[in-house]
């Protein structure tokens, strides 16, 4: 496949429904016992809804997920993310991006730079941010 240029879609990675098993899972792998990943009811009285809030690093992972879709020689390089709601434990997410820029290098490899999101499907924006990705000489968009 020929490599993603200035204004292609990434595609997308979904996620079927947060498990709040999954939420404790991540709480000790994080070692972050904080009670609104665990307790809906902590979650009620905070004001925050009415089901456990999923962790951050969780979202961004689904957004790496999806840039990982580019490739299996392809590298993360950067990737900055700014966080704008929720993601509560029941819901399907979506992630994907936009090219934005692109620089050939000498060697063959191609350096692609993204705006990347995460969508809470049926909700909103949950995360925005940037990426850059390498991928290297003879690598093709992996779609």
């Amino acid at each position: 496949m020929q490599r993603p240029e200035v204004g292609d879609p990434l595609g997308t990675w979904r996620f079927d429904g947060i498990r709040p098993e999954a939420l404790r899972e991540m709480a000790i792998v994080l070692d972050d016992p904080n009670p609104i990943h665990l307790d809906a009811d902590v979650v009620v009285a905070l004001g925050l809804g009415d089901r456990p809030v999923n962790q951050g690093p969780s979202n961004v992972g689904y957004v790496a997920n999806m840039l990982a879709g580019l490739g299996a020689d392809a590298t993360i390089e950067r990737l900055g993310v700014r966080f704008l709601a929720n993601v509560f434990a029941g819901d399907v997410v979506v992630a994907g991006g936009t090219v934005t820029g692109r620089t050939d290098e000498p060697d063959g490899s191609a350096r692609i730079d993204c705006d990347v999101w995460l969508d809470v499907e049926g909700g909103g924006r949950a995360l925005e941010g940037v990426a850059q990705v390498l991928l290297p000489a003879g690598a093709g968009a992996g779609r």
